[in-house]
């Protein structure tokens, strides 16, 4: 039976024409969604790579499957005469839909693909992605629509031009969002993997997610604060990448000493501070220098004479080269090193460590911190000097005793 005598047979039996084509629809989706579908999501959960899983994740096969009946529907349409037209809009209509959301599909999947790579390096590219899902779902409603009035889409995007106002009002966040995601990307300010801190909107954690519209921050108590893109780039934040990026952690604290317990050292409190290995040649070198001063002028009268050391800066030697000698702290040659007092205050005075640490871990930064600062604290009374405190309970007690 050729072709002609085929569509002959067609027209003559148009009712069981008909039907044979409602049967090979329903075999045709029994057979995509039972054989290729199942099929493939089978043959994805065998395999060891994890991106095949993604596809299938969201193209979602199951849904796919719909759209080889309705092709077949859309192909066999004129058999239903009249009504032949109606047939074809509404197979059409899910022909549309179901690519555009297969579309978008398969975009969130090559995203999720993307950052799962051992090649990503934390900046995302979901904002341009969310653009093109944006623009797909804007060109599937023109086409609906020019589907179903059987207008020109070109004639509707001509009328759009007298909507621009509105359009511009309707989609001003989401302009506001595309304008912010490129200057955010061009300009590398933040990207997935990012400690920020951003004190107006009460976030300081990880950036986990970077979408067209928003940021998602997790904070450090596992909170999670969701930031409009385009606001972070109108408000002041901190960015913590380039602490991470350079293998050090500041420390930038003060021990402050009781200001009346320095004093000029004399010649047995040198001799003893001598002993002290870090510092062996540094009070070696001063007390030399006293010592010829002394010769050259026969004695000295005053304390205000000479080449006077105090305790104090004796003890700023030791603090500077305990430090050099620690071995979690970078050297001077490599970052800022810097030990040094503060003006005097209230509380004492304030003898500043202004250091980096080799590791940015959190946790290693605070031990860290913590050792060297129980080390000077305890360390402060073998130059004979006191740490400053406010008094306690305990100090008025004592006071009250020994008056």
């Amino acid at each position: 039976m050729d072709t002609t005598q085929l569509q002959q047979w067609i027209e003559a039996n148009r009712i069981w024409a008909t039907g044979v084509v409602f049967l090979l629809v329903i075999l045709i989706y029994l057979f995509t969604r039972l054989v290729l579908a199942r099929g493939l999501i089978y043959l994805t959960q065998r395999t060891k790579n994890k991106y095949d899983d993604i596809l299938m994740q969201k193209l979602r096969p199951y849904r796919a499957a719909w759209l080889a009946p309705f092709i077949i529907l859309y192909a066999f349409a004129y058999l239903a005469g009249n009504d032949q037209l109606t047939v074809e809009k509404f197979a059409l209509f899910f022909i549309l839909w179901l690519s555009a959301v297969s579309l978008n599909g398969l975009i969130d999947a090559l995203n999720q693909i993307y950052e799962s790579s051992p090649s990503f390096t934390g900046v995302s590219i979901q904002g341009y992605l969310d653009i093109i899902k944006i623009l797909t779902l804007i060109i599937s409603v023109i086409l609906s629509v020019s589907l179903l009035t059987g207008e020109s889409p070109l004639l509707l995007l001509s009328g759009l031009g007298a909507l621009t106002a509105v359009l511009m009002l309707v989609f001003h966040d989401t302009i506001m969002a595309v304008i912010a995601s490129i200057q955010i990307s061009a300009h590398d300010l933040v990207k997935e993997g990012d400690w920020i801190e951003v004190p107006s909107y009460g976030a300081d954690g990880t950036v986990v997610n970077m979408s067209l519209h928003t940021i998602k921050i997790q904070n450090w108590d596992k909170t999670l604060t969701v930031i409009p893109t385009h606001k972070l780039i109108e408000v002041a934040y901190k960015n913590w990448r380039g602490m991470q990026d350079s293998g050090g952690r500041r420390i930038m604290r003060s021990v402050h000493i009781d200001q009346t317990s320095i004093k000029f050292c004399e010649p047995e409190m040198l001799d003893r501070y001598r002993k002290i290995d870090l510092i062996a040649d540094t009070v070696t070198k001063r007390q030399t220098r006293i010592e010829a001063y002394v010769q050259k002028t026969d004695g000295i009268d005053s304390p205000l004479d000479g080449p006077q050391i105090t305790n104090a800066e004796i003890f700023r030697a030791y603090v500077e080269a305990y430090l050099r000698n620690h071995p979690n702290i970078h050297n001077p040659r490599k970052m800022d090193f810097l030990v040094r007092e503060l003006a005097p205050s209230p509380t004492g005075l304030p003898i500043e460590v202004y250091v980096f640490t080799k590791t940015i871990k959190w946790n290693d930064y605070e031990r860290i911190q913590a050792e060297i600062f129980d080390h000077l604290l305890a360390a402060a009374q073998f130059f004979d000097l006191r740490v400053f405190q406010q008094p306690s309970g305990s100090d008025f007690v004592k006071a009250l005793k020994t008056d």
